[in-house]
């Protein structure tokens, strides 16, 4: 299996709300950021990941153990 570059600390919160079935619109409501801060952080997971659909992305999230207090998902 490939290696993925480390998302970030925000992109990890932003896919990890994604993961619960927010909006992009929820998500910035939660995280108190605009709707292009959003989008920019699930663009660049999606092009760290591989994946091509937010779907493919919660479900790469689901698959992988991840923190969001330090916010790094493991990646082997």
């Amino acid at each position: 299996m490939t290696a993925v570059t480390p998302l970030t600390p925000s992109e990890t919160r932003v896919s990890a709300l994604l993961l619960q079935g927010l909006t992009n619109r929820a998500i910035a409501d939660r995280l108190v950021i605009s709707l292009r801060t959003v989008e920019c952080h699930i663009s660049r997971a999606l092009s760290k990941t591989g994946c091509r659909t937010r779907l493919e992305l919660a479900l790469w999230m689901m698959e992988r153990p991840f923190n969001l207090q330090d916010s790094r998902t493991t990646h082997q």
